[in-house]
């Protein structure tokens, strides 16, 4: 706990502080050396704790901590995160006004970063600490940044009042005429800037493999948060459950050939005879060795988990069809195992992913062993 204190909710306490302090007296309180670090501090520390405990190595997954940003359009998001957190540092550290045109991009890269966490703040809010992470994380983020937007644009205002702020050049004129209008006509404007922006960013992706929609999809093709598209892919998925039940469920019937509905932890499921005889085989050795249950179980989890990450790929009813076939022997050998050591193995079977009452009524009726 010391840590996420440390790292988060003392930075948040001064930015906090500062910002009703900022927004009543239009000056920070804290002493400017100090108030460095805290923005520092904020937007480049917090921000790369985060990314590196929820993103960086994570995979879509159903039945896990699933990936912040798409893994495979994640670069882009990457991009803009050090961009904007680069503009924002050579602002807090500048001791004069920049050319007009690179004052421009510097505002609009500040806009960036505030409408990047804003969006973050929705994208997050499924997690199970979604609203701390956000309010602790996102919220000190946007206050800083709406800060450094005030000074600038009262430096500017200053500038201009004191100095006679001109250029020669078409594009200096227009970035001029940019920041001389008030925040509320000015800041839709440079929003609109960035636009271009973006287009030249993804451009500049498609070296690296990315599609042109990459920083959307960064959002979109992700499972269980604010912006996810892919949550549909987890509806069938029973995390911990036996993988065969993709195959039952997501084969095509002339091959896998279902046989009845089953239950387990509550969810409906398909299952054929290869996954009842499967399961009937593990019942068997949780009864007679538990030791070695638990040794193979943990190992069949281990992969189990790993299939789970790339569900998807079993939607292909080709792909279930396939693994259908090649556990086939594996379902001839369980069965051998099952009449060799069971007295009764067609109802082992039988008994297989039934609700628990009817799991009872079916031991009452299991002859009695002579």
């Amino acid at each position: 706990m010391f840590p996420i204190v440390l790292i988060i909710i003392i930075p948040f306490c001064f930015v906090l502080f500062n910002g009703f302090y900022y927004a009543a007296k239009g000056k920070i309180k804290t002493s400017e050396k100090g108030f460095k670090i805290i923005q520092l501090w904020t937007v480049l520390l917090v921000p790369t704790f985060f990314i590196v405990t929820f993103d960086v190595g994570k995979l879509n997954d159903c039945c896990a901590d699933s990936a912040l940003f798409s893994p495979d359009h994640s670069i882009g998001m990457y991009i803009l995160l050090i961009v904007y957190t680069v503009w924002y540092s050579i602002s807090i550290f500048r001791k004069r006004i920049f050319p007009p045109l690179v004052e421009l991009f510097l505002n609009s890269f500040l806009v960036l970063g505030l409408i990047i966490n804003v969006l973050l703040c929705f994208h997050i809010h499924n997690i199970d600490i979604g609203l701390f992470l956000w309010v602790f994380g996102n919220l000190p983020i946007i206050i800083l940044l709406l800060i450094e937007l005030a000074k600038n644009q009262k430096i500017i205002t200053q500038h201009i009042e004191q100095n006679r702020l001109e250029s020669h050049h078409i594009i200096g004129r227009f970035s001029i005429t940019i920041l001389k209008l008030k925040p509320i006509y000015k800041y839709p404007i440079v929003t609109l800037l960035l636009v271009p922006v973006l287009i030249t960013l993804s451009l500049f992706l498609l070296i690296f493999g990315q599609k042109p929609d990459s920083l959307i999809s960064a959002f979109t093709q992700t499972y269980k948060h604010g912006f996810s598209q892919l949550d549909y892919m987890c509806d069938n998925v029973s995390c911990g459950g036996h993988f065969l039940c993709s195959v039952g469920a997501n084969g095509h019937q002339s091959i896998v050939k279902p046989i009845r509905y089953g239950e387990r932890n509550g969810h409906k499921i398909i299952c054929n005879r290869q996954l009842l005889v499967a399961n009937a085989f593990e019942d068997l050795i949780q009864d007679r060795h538990p030791k070695l249950h638990k040794i193979i179980r943990k190992g069949y989890n281990k992969v189990g988990d790993q299939i789970h990450k790339h569900y998807h790929i079993f939607n292909i009813k080709l792909v279930s069809d396939s693994v259908y076939i090649l556990m086939k022997p594996l379902e001839i050998l369980f069965l051998g195992v099952l009449y060799t050591c069971d007295k009764y193995p067609e109802n082992r079977i039988a008994m297989q992913y039934v609700s628990k009452a009817d799991r009872q009524e079916l031991l009452a009726l299991k002859p009695k062993s002579t």
